[in-house]
């Protein structure tokens, strides 16, 4: 077993092939973040988009990312799995989970490592990412060696007809920044595009869960109303303007890279959800989406409501 020292040697090694000191430090940086915000704001057209090209996904840069992820969920957030027998080994499907801890997406991270550590680099996850990521040039570069697609009905499309995961999150911003009360509460804020790619594309849809996740920071206000008087939806593509309290910045809005409170983190995959009855057209069926809408939240909530019973805030269960 290698020494701390000897394992982030080896990853800062590593990762002269991938990203420099220099833009590690942007990536963290709030001026960073800002600028991106305000890039992505001023955009005048979408020509900061290139085509989602499945082949840019590097498997060596997604192993190094993988190997940071494993050692920080065993070391900092005492990463558990559950139910990693429920991913499918092979075929399209689509991992639909539940999204916390706001603009770091740790949750995202570890679902993935899940896949990465039961299947190896074969099995590939693409992450249906925000527009934002594409307005920024390292962001973007990460992203798309990563795997990363956009957040789109063509995006998933792309990933399931390949027969990869396409890992997604409806519940987006209105989830990932929902009060920290509300931690144990599934929110896919009626998004229904998920069921509808998964019909059209005949794929199973695996629910993943994840509890720990929403205690890296705590969630004040989702500032819905803030965000309508500001029209962030139309200029942004997101309906909140939260306010957390996180290290090391306090109480601050919620756009900006933050520390992780160490907080234990479970990441279950539920049993596949399967419609062999539906057709490609029913997609198009408005009493047919709710209904597998219904199936889908019910299944994550049941899921999150056991892995949340008896836990402690940041200890996990006793």
């Amino acid at each position: 077993m290698p020494s701390i020292r000897a394992f982030w040697r080896d990853i800062g090694e590593r990762a002269g092939g991938f990203i420099s000191p220099a833009e590690v430090l942007r990536l963290v940086s709030p001026v960073k973040a800002l600028t991106s915000v305000l890039a992505y704001v001023s955009r005048t057209s979408e020509a900061g988009f290139v085509p989602d090209d499945l082949e840019r996904r590097d498997p060596e840069f997604v192993r190094w990312v993988m190997d940071m992820s494993r050692w920080l969920g065993e070391h900092y957030f005492r990463l558990r799995f559950e139910g990693l027998e429920h991913i499918p080994g092979d075929g399209p499907a689509l991992l639909v989970g539940n999204h916390n801890g706001g603009i770091m997406p740790m949750d995202a991270f570890f679902t993935v490592l899940g896949v990465w550590d039961r299947f190896g680099p074969g099995r590939a996850v693409h992450p249906l990412v925000h527009d934002l990521i594409a307005h920024d040039p390292l962001a973007h570069r990460l992203a798309v060696r990563g795997g990363a697609l956009r957040a789109s009905q063509g995006g998933g499309e792309k990933a399931l007809r390949a027969g990869h995961l396409a890992l997604v999150y409806p519940g987006a911003d209105l989830e990932t920044y929902r009060p920290f009360w509300q931690r144990h509460r599934v929110e896919l804020a009626g998004r229904q595009g998920f069921v509808k790619l998964a019909i059209r594309e005949g794929a199973p849809v695996v629910p993943v869960v994840s509890v720990g996740t929403h205690e890296q920071l705590i969630v004040l206000a989702r500032g819905d109303g803030l965000a309508r008087l500001l029209r962030t939806e139309k200029w942004l593509r997101t309906r909140v303007v939260p306010i957390v309290v996180c290290v090391p910045w306090g109480l601050t809005i919620g756009l900006l890279p933050y520390l992780p409170l160490p907080a234990q983190t479970t990441i279950a995959y539920g049993a596949p959800i399967r419609w062999p009855g539906l057709r490609p057209a029913d997609a198009d069926d408005p009493a047919v989406l709710r209904r597998c809408y219904g199936e889908v939240v019910g299944a994550m909530q049941a899921l999150l409501d056991r892995l949340s019973a008896g836990r402690r805030p940041w200890l996990g269960k006793p």
